[in-house]
């Protein structure tokens, strides 16, 4: 993946894992590769010149030998997505529900989530 792209994104776990990933979701074949001309590819600025330290992300695995060659794993990640986006608003309506049977008491001091 192009590292260099303001959208890049990596994440290292305590357990050593990492995961890299395009925030906008247009690279399937993460963390491998990014398509060819992808028409988000934007520069990323904020780190122009700078200095890296010991933190820097591990390098990324080798890539298997499959990948670029099977077009379907696109649209496999698209329908994975859309289920899960299907999933949510029924999932977010039973949270919802279960908290309004609790007692006004814990609803008071429960912690807010983010929307």
């Amino acid at each position: 993946m192009r590292q260099d792209c303001k959208h890049f994104e990596s994440r290292t776990y305590p357990t050593g894992d990492t995961v890299r990933k395009c925030n906008l979701g247009l690279a399937p074949e993460a963390p491998w590769q990014c398509p060819d001309a992808c028409p988000k590819y934007a520069p990323r600025l904020a780190d122009v010149d700078w200095q890296h330290g010991s933190l820097i992300v591990p390098p990324t695995p080798d890539a298997p030998s499959s990948v670029g060659e099977d077009p379907s794993i696109a649209s496999l990640l698209d329908e994975a997505r859309s289920i899960v986006n299907e999933a949510a608003p029924d999932v977010v309506a039973e949270l919802e529900a279960e908290a309004a049977d609790r007692p006004f008491w814990k609803r008071m001091f429960q912690r807010k989530r983010d929307s």
